[in-house]
């Protein structure tokens, strides 16, 4: 299991949504980021407080995530 010491979950920060190292930054924001093929750079560039790590870590949270429920499909 992986140890996700960049993540945190606050029930009384934005909803408790995941967020990185308690700044106001849902993963589902950075994820979002990288599906809309933004690069590291940018994302850095938009989100100083974020860190190289912080993308990684987000992402590996999610496949996580992805792995621990059915995600309803449209079936072709």
């Amino acid at each position: 299991m992986t140890c996700f010491d960049r993540i945190t979950i606050d029930p009384a920060q934005m909803g408790g949504v995941p967020c990185i190292r308690g700044l106001r930054i849902p993963v589902a924001t950075v994820v979002g980021l990288v599906a809309e093929k933004k690069s590291d750079a940018e994302i850095l560039r938009d989100y100083p407080d974020l860190e190289p790590d912080d993308i990684r870590q987000a992402l590996a949270y999610a496949a996580e995530a992805v792995r621990e429920r059915q995600i309803p499909l449209r079936v072709a």
